[in-house]
């Protein structure tokens, strides 16, 4: 999204993405951070953010005219705001008889928010797990005599609230249904189950093979030693291991020290989906939060 150059074609505006391959890179480079300043400082005026906004909701080429007269500005200074954004590369400006046309430049729609996450540490080195765990924390997998903890911890963390949109526990017999084997893991302390995690496939197409929406419940009596850090070890390093490429999972936001728990184990946070279903009926919001696999070079 940088500005094109005189001979260059607005089409082929070239985005400088930051590149985060490097597990090392700690610090923006001083040529990313001096063009995302740039973007920012554009975006600094109101009237070139009504402009950039009123652009792109227009789903089309857009007239200077239609601009002015829609934000209830000159002509003037739409024009002079406008190239502005197009010397930064917001948007592209082409002639077309004796009008102007204004459409937004599609790097646009990618380089703006990857700066924002870039300058935000979103795209930084992810953790690959908690490496804190608990010594007095045991994870092993799910036996058949550990379903009624399982249950009973699932009823514990229904019972908050916050936890799940389910108002009952599911039956024995539908767990094992979702639950991809050789991904379900209990944690122990003092040989009692303290809590668990199971991971649930989210298609039946073969293309999502390795994408898995995941969940983790810790029992009341356990909660705040670490019980939830040695289950997202567990669960996060073995789903490398099988070659699960995706792990996916939403949080009710309320739940903030889920949030946290995953973002330790190498999520990051997707996006928040409002009002994405009814709990108790109440309209809830979830996070939307995604690990991709560590390590592999085949991995998108």
């Amino acid at each position: 999204m940088s500005a094109p150059s005189r001979t260059t074609p607005p089409s082929s505006t070239v985005l400088p993405l930051s590149d985060v391959s490097n597990p090392d890179a700690t610090q923006l480079s001083p040529l990313d951070a001096a063009t995302y300043a740039e973007w920012f400082a554009c975006l600094a005026e109101p009237t070139r953010v009504r402009l950039l906004h009123a652009i792109a909701s227009a789903g089309r080429d857009t007239t200077v005219g239609e601009l002015h007269t829609r934000l209830g500005i000159s002509q003037s200074t739409c024009s002079h705001h406008l190239r502005k954004l197009a010397d930064v590369g917001f948007v592209t400006l082409r002639r077309e008889g004796t009008a102007t046309l204004v459409a937004v430049n599609p790097a646009c729609c990618t380089g703006l928010p990857h700066a924002a996450d870039a300058v935000m540490g979103m795209l930084g080195p992810r953790p690959c797990c908690p490496d804190d765990v608990p010594a007095d924390v045991t994870v092993r997998a799910l036996e058949p005599d550990d379903w009624a903890d399982v249950r009973r911890i699932y009823a514990e963390g229904i019972a908050t609230g916050h936890a799940t949109f389910e108002t009952e526990v599911p039956e024995r017999r539908e767990l094992d249904r979702r639950w991809l084997p050789g991904h379900r893991w209990v944690a122990e302390v003092h040989g009692r189950v303290a809590g668990w995690t199971a991971l649930t496939a989210t298609s039946t197409r073969p293309v999502y093979a390795g994408v898995a929406e995941t969940s983790v419940y810790v029992g009341a009596e356990f909660r705040g030693r670490g019980v939830g850090k040695a289950l997202l070890h567990k669960q996060v390093t073995a789903a490398d291991a099988d070659g699960i490429w995706t792990l996916q999972t939403s949080i009710f936001p309320e739940n903030r020290a889920s949030v946290a728990l995953h973002q330790s184990a190498g999520y990051r946070t997707l996006g928040v989906r409002e009002r994405i279903g009814r709990h108790h009926g109440v309209w809830r919001d979830t996070v939307f939060l995604e690990r991709r696999r560590v390590g592999d070079p085949d991995t998108p």
